[in-house]
């Protein structure tokens, strides 16, 4: 085996031994110099800084009281309609005739409300006990709007009172006149059945919407009041210029509670 002879020299040479040897080079220095400074920062920020969480959820804009679904008590064919959606009607009222086998019968509202859904029309034949109306229980013109928020069973235990909530609401341009503001005014104690979501809100239809991904649990949200023309908070200047309805379908962001990132990292 042959050896360079500049190689073999640099062995048998000891005039270097007292050198110091270089174990990195500048460039290395400066890589681990900025990785121990980024690892510092993200610790300290772990420690002392937060993180913002949201949940989002489906609700509806109603009133507190909520309403109910009138099932008729005849059997027979709908001959007259004697309201119109959207009307307020007092307890007793009449709301349908229907022709039976012993003759005219009316169907009337049991509480005082607002008829907001109407499924029944002249000539159609009814069963005792079908679903002819959703009624909305108001206390007068005064009374105000909430949301129901309908969350998740397993994301309802992390919702503090007093969170704050920003609402979508479906008939509003948000790019235009931006998201309804709220405060979480109650949490419900036990998830919901489609029945139960049903018989508050008095609309079967959104009973079975609601829960087609599992059983919510009910959240009340009182609505920031303001003088705009809805009378209510809106996060842009005046909100639009009408009233918002009940009953309107709407997407609910609720702002939790900030955490520190490390409380992520423990258990």
């Amino acid at each position: 085996m042959e050896f360079r002879q500049q190689a073999l020299s640099k062995l048998q040479s000891p005039e270097e031994l007292d050198l110091p040897v270089r174990l990195a080079r500048p460039r290395g220095r400066l890589v681990l110099a900025v990785t121990a400074l980024v690892t510092a920062a993200a610790a300290y920020w772990a420690v002392t800084g937060t993180v913002s969480a949201t949940l989002s959820a489906p609700a509806v804009l109603t009133h507190a009281r909520g309403g109910y679904v009138l099932q008729s008590p005849y059997a027979g064919q709908i001959t007259e309609v004697l309201a119109k959606e959207g009307q307020v009607l007092a307890a007793g009222a009449p709301l349908l005739k229907v022709r039976t086998e012993r003759g005219d019968r009316v169907v009337r509202v049991l509480a005082a409300g607002r008829l907001t859904a109407l499924r029944a029309a002249i000539g159609t034949v009814v069963a005792t006990g079908a679903d002819v109306a959703g009624v909305e229980r108001t206390g007068g013109a005064g009374d105000p709007l909430v949301a129901m928020v309908y969350v998740p069973g397993d994301g309802a235990a992390s919702l503090p009172v007093g969170a704050r909530v920003d609402l979508t609401v479906q008939s509003v341009p948000s790019r235009r006149y931006g998201v309804l503001r709220g405060r979480v005014a109650a949490v419900g104690r036990a998830a919901q059945t489609p029945e139960q979501v049903s018989a508050f809100l008095g609309d079967s239809g959104l009973g079975g919407e609601l829960t087609r991904h599992g059983r919510p649990v009910a959240v009340l949200v009182r609505l920031d009041r303001a003088a705009t023309a809805s009378g209510l908070r809106w996060s842009s200047a005046q909100g639009p210029p009408r009233p918002v309805d009940s009953m309107t379908p709407a997407s609910a962001t609720v702002h939790l509670a900030d955490r520190r990132p490390l409380d992520w990292l423990l258990p």
